[in-house]
């Protein structure tokens, strides 16, 4: 597909932004509940819907009754306000798709007021009609958003050809999908797909490292903008009004982007501890035990962004 990317461009457009949240951690170890808590709140408060059990939050590490815990806390601390949260299921290769492993972490984030965002698994993606296994799920709740994740952020992620894609768009009750290819062609590909077939459906963009996509059509579901979400909040109404300020910060949220996003990526949550220390918002940059970690010399450069954005 040819697409001159210059005819996608959609200046004062209202973006929908959901952010990642970060799952924090105390030196000793334990989850800092006070410290997911207040970020929580500082997500929804400059706006954007607040994403847990995501990557972002360790999903891949948490225990079943942790993952609850944080739906839990998620409806009390929003008190009823909208959210968005990981449905995981974490399966072998060559395993067989498996409906009952699914529906229950649907149920537990829809009894919550949630919206379930559905994981890839070695069992959803395997060679088949992989949409009508999204059906088959989507028998199980109002509404849910998909999710396309490239082999390089975990081993059972696959990214769709377009006429899959289309047949998952015809789903009513899939209102967008996150796209984490970290290829600005294909996202093209699809907001072109997407405008042309089912404009309400939302590309939710995850390429970390091209948060520009929204000046195309994308929303996001990011786990950047964790680091920051009253910035990711006020450049998207920057953009919305056509306020020139958009650019600056839009490079310099990139630039934080390159830095905590590089290889190995997964060490991206512990960046985000770091800065998020950094801006007094926690007490600790400790990441989950079995997480990977940043070299500690990261913190002076991480300071120095800190310092330009505020």
């Amino acid at each position: 597909m040819s697409i001159d990317p210059l005819t996608l461009l959609r200046p004062r457009r209202k973006i929908t932004g959901l952010s990642a949240v970060l799952l924090p951690f105390t030196e000793a170890g334990p989850i800092d509940w006070a410290g997911f808590d207040r970020h929580l709140t500082r997500t929804a408060e400059a706006g954007l819907t607040p994403a847990v059990n995501m990557d972002t939050g360790y999903v891949n590490l948490l225990a079943n009754d942790e993952r609850n815990a944080v739906l839990d806390r998620t409806r009390s601390v929003l008190g009823g306000g909208k959210f968005v949260a990981g449905a995981y299921v974490g399966d072998q290769p060559d395993a067989a798709f498996n409906p009952e492993a699914y529906i229950p972490e649907i149920v537990a984030i829809q009894q919550r007021g949630g919206t379930p965002v559905i994981f890839q698994s070695f069992g959803l993606v395997a060679q088949g009609d992989v949409v009508s296994r999204y059906a088959t799920l989507a028998k199980h709740c109002d509404q849910f958003i998909a999710f396309e994740l490239g082999s390089m952020f975990a081993p059972f992620g696959k990214i769709y050809d377009l006429e899959t894609y289309s047949s998952l768009m015809s789903l009513k009750a899939c209102l967008g999908a996150k796209h984490s290819s970290l290829n600005r062609s294909l996202e093209w590909e699809r907001l072109v797909l997407r405008d042309n077939q089912r404009p309400d459906f939302k590309v939710f963009t995850g390429n970390d490292l091209a948060i520009d996509m929204v000046m195309y059509g994308s929303d996001y579901l990011l786990g950047l903008s964790s680091f920051a979400p009253d910035l990711f909040a006020r450049r998207d109404a920057w953009w919305e009004t056509g306020d020139p300020r958009f650019y600056e910060l839009n490079d310099l949220l990139q630039y934080l982007g390159f830095l905590a996003f590089r290889p190995p990526v997964p060490a991206y949550k512990h960046s985000a501890a770091q800065f998020l220390k950094l801006r007094g918002w926690l007490n600790s940059d400790t990441p989950h035990p079995r997480a990977l970690r940043r070299p500690e010399s990261d913190v002076e450069i991480l300071r120095d962004i800190v310092q330009r954005l505020e």
